[in-house]
């Protein structure tokens, strides 16, 4: 099967703005051929730990109304926001929806990065799903850096592996070089990762959105200042 990763710049905290844009890529990626399509970390709000933790109307739950044209682009979607909990911080949360608009998986980020230990809870189980006949794995950024995360994909029949991250310019495109391409390598799987591109809260996202075969080899790379799809085949 082809997937997809997009990368874009977030408009700051704001939902509408963010869903509109990851529709206009969903249909890009249908259009391309891709049966799914995985965006970046915090792609609905953008990496506005400030916003969050002020505004809990940008927390949003699988059924959220405002993720309707989401679950209506006709392809799967990896969509990573702010997840309401039932506790008083919200989860740095993966949404997956078939084609259909079926939640298909949620996941709740484990490993939480410097400021998002005040803002966010962590998650307590792995993300897995089954899709089109390929078993995938679900990671959100700093979760990438943990090998014990991304072995137990492997150890649990996962093909692919799908990375929603922040990387930015400078050190962390360096970051983003050397753990993608290293999981495919040490686990044998496939490895997608969608990136921010552009102003991304603190950061400026480097772009690099990229699918790398098992044992390494770079498949397809986005450059590092435009919004766009990369597509593979995978599985």
């Amino acid at each position: 099967m082809k997937i997809a990763a997009g990368q874009f710049t977030c408009a700051p905290a704001d939902v509408s703005a963010n869903v509109h844009e990851m529709v206009a890529l969903a249909t890009r990626a249908r259009e391309s051929g891709a049966e799914l399509v995985v965006f970046p970390e915090l792609a609905l709000t953008g990496y506005e730990l400030d916003a969050v933790r002020a505004d809990p109307s940008l927390w949003v739950r699988t059924d959220d109304p405002r993720l309707d044209a989401i679950r209506e682009s006709g392809i799967a979607t990896v969509v990573n926001c702010v997840g309401a909990t039932e506790g008083p911080l919200p989860a740095i949360e993966t949404m997956v929806f078939g084609a259909e608009g079926e939640l298909l998986t949620t996941y709740r980020k484990q490993h939480l990065f410097e400021r998002e230990r005040d803002v966010f809870t962590a998650g307590r189980r792995d993300g897995r799903f089954d899709f089109a006949g390929v078993r995938f794995a679900l990671a959100t950024c700093y979760d990438n850096h943990f090998p014990d995360l991304t072995s137990r994909g492997a150890s649990d029949g996962c093909q692919v592996h799908l990375a929603s991250s922040l990387y930015g310019t400078g050190g962390g495109a360096a970051e983003l070089a050397a753990v993608h391409p290293g999981i495919a390598r040490d686990t044998n799987m496939q490895v997608v990762l969608a990136n921010h591109v552009g102003r991304a809260g603190p950061w400026t996202g480097c772009g690099r959105s990229s699918v790398w075969a098992p044992g390494g080899a770079l498949l397809a790379e986005a450059d590092t200042g435009t919004t766009m799809i990369v597509t593979a085949e995978v599985g």
